[in-house]
């Protein structure tokens, strides 16, 4: 077993929720290889130990997109963020704003865009997919851009939804899905008088506002399935390159190639994802791929990288292979479960404490400083 912060805060998650919430978060698709490989691949990267370097001054700040950060760190965007707390998006967000970085809300969150930027006293991002509904789309867009986001992640790896089979286990879907739900909820009563009485309305409040009637959680998988759109290209996202006037950021990008043609496109960043191995079984860790992208096009476009961070040491390393910056999902998730907005905040803490280690003892005093010098070996794509 890998240890860190994070793997105490699953533990802590997995007795506190029903367990259709924790293997929705927990879980992968197909096999789940390359989930596991997405934490197995990165913690077998070694950092180059330097000593005598005159240590003293050190800093993790950095800038993306005009955007000062304390560390390089954002929370990714993660669907249902609210059934892990109360008004989970809010408190997350909270979270990131007290340590200086961005929370990305997701198109599929419980809060609404309106619920969630008005408590933070700096921009939020905010992550769509392309949608057949494309009316949907735009007035997701138009009320971010009310709200006073700037930064848009257009997630592109969801054409269609990959085999979860776990959730099909656990209750979130398949047969029987909301007795079952209802069931294991009666078994954690304190996430479900927390979450379950006090944290409604249990909808998607996104997708709610549009539709003007509640979109729950029964109505959650349907609603994804029948409006992603396999005939997604980069046409498609022409239109809101022209509508978007912020940096807007492509996250699912494995292929150099990819990354080429996002650059052609005109994005401001990519994010090197494989959606935390819950699409395509089998394609590459972020850690394998990022590499070979950045090789191709680092310089021409803001590189971020997701998938198996979870510790500062990861976080470290991700940025030597090539990222500017990393976003982390299941690490904050299983905290947020924990302790809500207090236990985003403390993870954060140690990501910061554990990064500050790996960099005085790797000879970086800035962000800027870490490269692949500060790796004995890289994994190979």
């Amino acid at each position: 077993m890998i240890i860190s912060a994070s793997t105490d805060y699953r533990a802590a998650a997995q007795r506190k929720l029903p367990p259709f919430l924790f293997h929705y978060a927990d879980g992968g698709a197909y096999a789940e290889h390359t989930l596991r490989h997405n934490v197995s691949d990165l913690s077998e990267i070694a950092l180059r130990q330097r000593v005598l370097k005159n240590m003293s001054e050190l800093s993790l700040e950095t800038t993306l997109f005009n955007e000062t950060m304390s560390m390089p760190i954002a929370l990714a965007p993660v669907g249902l963020c609210g059934m892990y707390a109360r008004r989970g998006e809010v408190q997350a967000a909270r979270a990131a704003a007290s340590k200086g970085i961005p929370f990305t809300l997701s198109t599929v969150s419980l809060c609404p865009i309106e619920e969630v930027a008005p408590a933070i006293d700096r921009p939020m991002w905010f992550q769509l997919y392309v949608l057949k509904d494309r009316g949907f789309m735009r007035n997701a867009l138009e009320r971010a851009k009310a709200a006073g986001v700037k930064t848009l992640v257009f997630t592109v790896d969801m054409p269609v939804p990959g085999a979860r089979y776990r959730d099909l286990h656990s209750g979130m879907s398949g047969k029987n899905g909301p007795i079952r739900r209802v069931l294991q909820a009666m078994t954690r009563p304190q996430w479900a008088w927390d979450v379950g009485v006090n944290g409604r309305p249990h909808d998607l409040g996104n997708v709610s506002a549009y539709r003007g009637n509640p979109t729950g959680l029964t109505d959650y998988i349907a609603w994804l399935g029948n409006n992603f759109d396999p005939s997604i290209s980069w046409k498609d996202l022409e239109w809101i390159r022209d509508f978007w006037d912020g940096p807007m950021i492509i996250k699912g990008i494995l292929d150099p190639d990819d990354a080429r043609d996002a650059v052609k496109f005109g994005a401001d960043g990519i994010v090197v994802s494989n959606h935390g191995g819950r699409q395509l079984d089998g394609v590459l860790s972020s850690a394998r791929a990022l590499p070979a992208i950045a090789d191709a096009v680092k310089g021409e476009i803001k590189i971020l990288a997701d998938s198996g961070i979870r510790s500062g040491l990861d976080v470290v390393r991700m940025i030597a292979l090539g990222a500017d910056t990393v976003l982390i999902g299941r690490a904050f998730i299983y905290a947020l479960a924990t302790h809500g907005e207090a236990g985003v905040k403390h993870l954060l803490d140690l990501f910061e404490k554990e990064m500050r280690v790996a960099m005085v003892l790797t000879g970086a005093k800035s962000i800027s400083e870490i490269s692949r010098d500060s790796l004995v070996r890289e994994l190979g794509a």
